[in-house]
């Protein structure tokens, strides 16, 4: 079995196959990162569609899906995109911002058709009575190659509360979506 690591730090662009410029590592590093910045929300935005705004990265067919956030207060595990889709859009409605910092990766490990990517995120959520969340979030993601892409099958979630202080500083430190630049490897 091939597998290759890579860290790759700041990439962004169109989900693609890897071509003969772009490898497997690189390929899943951008999707992640994609899939992170898609999470972000403005005041004004239409209402959050999980398949419009992230649906290229999941796999809608799948029969072995595991997605799991902790971050969902009942910490449920769907066993579909639909399942998953039922329980994050309702939650990403209610808000009137949530911004998201990179504080590591991703890190990406490919074998063949699965690869798996980690990072690390900081997560600024603001509800609708303004009240702010600070989370600092591990992503973990398993990605399997289809005819179409890389398309996540499992996801794991897990956050731990930030204080408004340490929120403030990393989210003012560290890169978020307008910071990253296409192809930047490290």
């Amino acid at each position: 079995m091939r597998r290759t690591e890579q860290r790759m730090t700041q990439q962004t662009g169109p989900m693609r196959e890897e071509s003969r410029d772009m490898t497997a590592v690189e390929t899943v590093a951008a999707a992640h990162l994609r899939w992170l910045w898609g999470w972000d929300r403005e005041q004004g935005d239409p209402p959050f569609d999980l398949r419009a705004v992230q649906g290229e990265f999941y796999d809608w067919e799948a029969e072995d899906m595991l997605l799991y956030d902790d971050a969902d207060p009942e910490h449920r595990v769907a066993r579909t995109v639909e399942e998953y889709r039922s329980l994050w859009e309702p939650v990403f409605d209610q808000l009137v911002a949530a911004d998201h910092r990179l504080a590591d990766g991703p890190h990406v490990l490919v074998s063949e058709d699965l690869a798996t990517s980690r990072l690390i995120f900081i997560a600024r959520l603001v509800s609708a009575d303004g009240t702010e969340t600070g989370l600092c979030a591990t992503s973990s993601l398993t990605w399997r190659r289809a005819a179409t892409g890389w398309r996540i099958v499992w996801d794991h979630t897990s956050s731990v509360t930030v204080d408004g202080k340490t929120l403030a500083a990393l989210m003012d430190s560290l890169p978020g979506r307008g910071d990253c630049l296409p192809g930047s490897v490290s």
